[in-house]
């Protein structure tokens, strides 16, 4: 027989033969169709299930110079937590806040946000599972999710894989502008607390549990949890409660830094000026259990620490001298612990290990760190 009369006698192939099943991927649309619909308002166009998010933007006509601000980012290797405990409604709030709190660094209020998830099955409770929390963590933020794609990539990612990405769109007044431009000599560096590891340096954190051969569901008395339960607590979201602060006159914020990959020092830098350094009080915290208990199962060396990880503090906010104590009290009103790490001024050029000046391209201002960490 031929191996055309062989082949016209065999079955013909589908999508679903592929790896690729469309209908649980309508399913799962289905599933979270109701949580994506509660971050929409008025200015939602169309509702869920069209080529494109429409949001109704007449209202930046009132803008003199209205700044579209954007961002995007994802998870990282946390996805790989969420998926060994199977527990994926949380997930979306390290999205979120991934996205979300870099727009509010330059004082942008978020409009919209769309995600991108892939798999390598789509599963659609699970699949709903990571919407839900990407939804309830756009209405913690008070942004419209309005779009999204689940792709199914069967033989790249195995079955119970799955990566997820995000971006958004914000806005803000030129005038309002936040950033290096407004700070000065005298200013006032405040931290703001993270929920723990937040999404970045996930990877040294799954190397030393690896090494140290622990398991998620091992109990770790110094942390009062599991080590899965820790790992996986939720990123803070910060954008309302920050734009909140901003729009406080007495606060007199003039720059916010997001403390993500790169650690505390890094990131500071970025939102400083040329000419103007910050001096960082370390022994200002106290840095949390889960901190701690990395460094030492792992052996890691405090600086290499404090270059990967937040150290407890997931933003920043600084503010002209005689607005620290109203920013303070504002903070504490959200719920927010914060605290004062330290002030600007003028840069010395002086040089050392413990001083960084600008991070990822940017040309920025200085950071000296001082002091030792106090440890629980």
């Amino acid at each position: 027989m031929s191996d055309a009369a062989a082949s016209a006698k065999t079955p013909g192939l589908t999508y679903a033969d592929a790896g690729v099943d469309t209908s649980a991927g309508d399913r799962a649309v289905e599933l979270m169709k109701a949580a994506v619909a509660r971050t929409h308002g008025p200015l939602v166009i169309g509702g869920v299930g069209g080529f494109a998010g429409l949001l109704d933007v007449s209202a930046l006509k009132s803008y003199d110079r209205p700044l579209l601000a954007s961002s995007t980012d994802g998870v990282g290797t946390k996805v790989a937590i969420a998926q060994a405990l199977d527990i994926h409604d949380t997930i979306g709030f390290d999205l979120v806040g991934m996205v979300v709190d870099d727009i509010v660094v330059c004082g942008a209020a978020p409009l919209m946000m769309t995600d991108y998830i892939a798999c390598g099955k789509v599963v659609p409770e699970r699949i709903a599972d990571i919407v839900r929390g990407i939804a309830a963590a756009c209405e913690v933020a008070g942004v419209a999710l309005v779009g999204g794609e689940t792709a199914e990539h069967p033989g790249l990612l195995g079955p119970a894989e799955y990566d997820v990405a995000g971006a958004a769109v914000g806005v803000v007044e030129a005038a309002d502008l936040l950033g290096p431009d407004k700070v000065r000599d005298g200013d006032v560096v405040i931290a703001i607390a993270s929920s723990g590891l937040h999404s970045n340096g996930f990877s040294l954190v799954r190397k030393v549990i690896e090494v140290a051969g622990w398991k998620l569901d091992r109990d770790v008395p110094e942390l009062g949890k599991t080590l899965g339960g820790e790992l996986l607590t939720p990123t803070r979201v910060y954008s309302a409660d920050l734009l909140a602060l901003a729009r406080d006159a007495g606060a007199e914020v003039h720059a916010y830094s997001h403390i993500t990959g790169g650690g505390l020092a890094a990131n500071l830098a970025r939102v400083l000026p040329v000419g103007l350094a910050a001096s960082v009080d370390r022994s200002s915290w106290t840095v949390p259990a889960i901190f701690d208990v990395v460094r030492g199962l792992g052996r890691v060396p405090w600086s290499d620490l404090e270059a990967t990880l937040n150290l407890g503090v997931g933003m920043v906010a600084v503010t002209g001298a005689s607005g620290a104590d109203a920013a303070l009290r504002h903070l504490a009103s959200l719920g927010l612990p914060a605290w004062v790490l330290g002030t600007v001024g003028v840069d010395d050029g002086a040089q050392g290990a413990d001083i960084v000046r600008g991070s990822k391209g940017v040309h920025g201002g200085a950071v000296r760190m001082t002091g030792s960490y106090r440890t629980q």
